[in-house]
């Protein structure tokens, strides 16, 4: 038997310990029935044991570890909140959401996440922390309108290639899978870089493309977080002009293909309708045993806990009882009040007709 006490057992036994007093002591010296007492006496003693949290030790598990380093590179220019992801809204909500799924998909794994628009920044380093990812994307914001000045769809080409190396250095045994999220169109003059360099660090990974070849319109931004930075809505915040009219992004899957056949990996163009397929991680890397069986404890405070409904729905019901019988103790002396004083009434009348055929 193993226990795992929510607090510190002698904390506990005191806590316990004041209203257990209190019980004993009606229970000894209390009016009958003292079955009251022990019930509650009982419900003290089955709290105690189930915050003392008993288990039996043996119980094993097995957890799933993707010895995987993923870089997640993402568009962050004023393209990334078109809005033509699921009819009207941003495309970065479709972003955040396949994000999401690709943590999903590999448990385990270290991700490391590069954004991208004039320039290229590193915004999360290789981290097994999930949730520092997502926060991360959460709080993206796109480029600045008044600011951009067009980019490339290759300027994150260098700092990916980077990170995989030094990936590929500090840890050679792990596989490493690479993930591009944009819309593939290039505002910049220059012509797109290669990301053939980053191939031979790359085992997997897809291309994510999104938008439409009709192109949705997009808001100023301004660097605050608002409806103009991508929440879906269509309150507050103008839209870019162009030549008197809405300014319109449309995704361009060719350049997304060059790019997914540069990094060696798949091409697959997103839409909220479709859900996403990822790759599998790399067998090498993916299995039961690397993590091994985890030590566990079969938790049997459960059983407690179920004792302890019983004796509370006891206690429920023996009160719903009393309060039944209190009821009809108390309609029975209404009763009795509305009858008693005609008796009496006849009684005297009765009286008084004798005393009068007395006199007579």
């Amino acid at each position: 038997m193993i226990l795992q006490p929510v607090i510190h057992p002698v904390l506990l036994a005191l806590l316990c310990a004041v209203p257990a007093v209190f019980v004993v002591r009606a229970l000894i010296k209390g009016p009958r029935p003292r079955s009251l007492w022990a019930l509650r006496l009982g419900m003290l003693v089955v709290v105690f044991v189930m915050l003392l949290r008993p288990g039996i030790p043996g119980g094993t598990s097995q957890t799933l570890a993707t010895d995987t380093d993923v870089v997640i590179v993402v568009d962050t220019t004023a393209s990334i909140i078109a809005e033509d992801w699921n009819g009207d809204q941003p495309r970065l909500k479709g972003v955040r959401a396949d994000v999401q799924s690709i943590v999903d998909e590999y448990p385990g794994a270290r991700f490391s996440l590069i954004s991208f628009d004039a320039t290229a920044q590193l915004r999360l380093p290789l981290t097994t922390d999930a949730t520092a990812l997502m926060s991360s994307i959460d709080v993206m914001l796109p480029e600045i309108t008044d600011q951009s000045r067009g980019s490339s769809i290759s300027v994150a080409n260098r700092m990916l290639a980077d990170t995989l190396s030094a990936a590929a250095t500090s840890s050679p045994d792990r596989s490493r899978m690479v993930f591009y999220l944009g819309d593939g169109e290039q505002t910049s003059d220059t012509r797109p870089e290669s990301f053939a360099s980053s191939a031979k660090y790359v085992d997997g990974g897809a291309v994510l493309g999104y938008g439409t070849a009709e192109g949705g319109p997009m808001k100023k931004t301004t660097g605050r977080a608002g409806p103009q930075a991508g929440s879906g809505t269509h309150e507050g915040g103008e839209y870019i002009q162009y030549q008197g009219q809405d300014a319109k992004s449309v995704t361009d899957e060719g350049n997304l293909r060059q790019i997914a056949e540069q990094l060696g990996v798949t091409y697959q163009h997103r839409t909220a309708s479709a859900e996403i397929t990822l790759p599998e991680a790399p067998s090498t890397t993916t299995d039961y045993t690397a993590s091994g069986e985890v030590g566990n404890v079969i938790e049997l405070y459960w059983i407690a806990a179920l004792v302890l409904i019983v004796l509370v729905a006891v206690e429920v019901l023996r009160a719903a009882m009393q309060i039944m019988r209190l009821r009809g103790l108390a309609e029975k002396n209404v009763q009795k009040r509305s009858w008693g004083p005609e008796p009496v009434a006849r009684t005297e009348r009765a009286s008084a007709s004798r005393s009068e055929g007395s006199k007579r």
